[in-house]
C-alpha cells in the first residue's frame, strides 16, 4: 500500500513511511518552506539534552532529530515504527556512539518503567492510531522529575492563518510533493491527518490525564505547529489500566 488512511493501522503507517524514507528529510524541508529546521531547534531547545542523560526520541525517523539532541553528549534512542527509516538512520547516523537507533511501536515501547529523563515525539504522534495509549506509555518510561516534548501540528488560532494554511496543504502541496517525494500519493494521508488532528488545548488535556504536570504549550509559525511539554513529578505513580 502506497499510503495510510486516517484509520492509522499500523502496519500501513509503517509501509508508507518505509516507501518516503529515501527522500523523507529533503520533502520536509521543502513542504515546511525552511521551517523543518527552525521547529527542530525549538524542540532541541525544549527538551533541553545534557550530558549523560538518556532520552527517547520516538517516531525519530532517520534520525535527523536524535543527532541534534545528541549533541551535547546525551544518550539518543531513536525509535521508529519503520523498519526503512530505521535502515535510512542507521546507514547515515550509525557511527555516532551517542544515537541508537531501535524499532518500536509507540504504543508497546519495549523499554522499562521510568528509563528516559526526557521523552519527545516531533510530528509523529498524529500518526499513532491510539494516541492516548502512545502518551500513557511515554509517560510509564518517562523518570519522575524528567519530561515529556511534544511538537505537532497543529491548529492556526487566527481565522484567516487558519483557511491560508489548509488551502496550502489541500492546493499547493500536492504540487509540491508530485515533484519532491518518492512517494506522492503518500503525502494525501499528511493533509488529511492534520485536518484531523485536535487543537492546542485539547492535546495539553491528554497530557495532563496520562498524570503529567505543568503541562503547557506554546505555537510555532503562527499555530500551524505547537510544542508541548509536561513534567512527571518526582516521586509520581505510574498509573496502572
Amino acid at each position: 500500500m502506497s499510503r495510510a488512511d486516517l484509520n492509522k493501522q499500523p502496519a500501513q503507517v509503517a509501509a508508507m513511511f518505509d516507501l518516503v524514507s529515501t527522500h523523507y528529510d529533503r520533502t520536509n524541508a521543502l513542504l515546511s518552506v525552511g521551517n523543518a529546521s527552525l521547529w527542530r531547534v525549538a524542540t532541541t531547545k525544549a527538551v533541553n539534552p545534557k550530558r549523560g542523560e538518556r532520552i527517547l526520541d520516538i517516531a525519530a525517523g532517520t534520525g535527523t532529530s536524535s543527532v541534534a539532541l545528541a549533541h551535547t553528549g546525551a544518550h539518543v534512542v531513536a525509535a521508529d515504527f519503520s523498519e526503512g527509516m530505521i535502515k535510512v538512520g542507521r546507514e547515515r547516523h550509525g557511527d555516532n556512539p551517542n544515537v541508537e537507533f531501535v524499532q518500536a511501536d509507540a504504543t508497546k515501547l519495549p523499554f522499562k518503567d521510568g528509563e528516559f529523563d526526557a521523552v519527545t515525539i516531533s510530528f509523529g504522534l498524529r500518526n499513532v492510531v491510539e494516541p492516548k495509549k502512545a502518551i500513557a506509555e511515554f509517560y510509564r518510561v518517562t523518570k519522575p522529575g524528567g519530561r515529556v516534548v511534544i511538537c505537532e501540528f497543529s491548529t492556526p488560532p487566527f481565522t484567516p492563518i487558519r483557511l491560508g494554511y489548509f488551502a496550502y496543504l489541500n492546493h499547493v502541496m500536492p504540487r509540491i510533493v508530485k515533484l519532491a517525494s518518492s512517494n506522492a500519493e503518500a503525502y494525501d494521508y499528511l493533509g488529511e491527518s492534520i485536518a484531523a488532528w485536535p487543537n492546542q488545548p485539547t492535546l495539553s488535556a491528554w497530557l495532563r490525564d496520562a498524570g503529567y504536570d505543568a503541562v503547557a504549550y506554546r505555537n510555532l509559525t503562527v499555530g500551524i505547529v505547537a510544542l508541548h511539554r509536561g513534567i512527571k513529578t518526582a516521586g509520581a505513580p505510574v498509573p496502572t489500566s
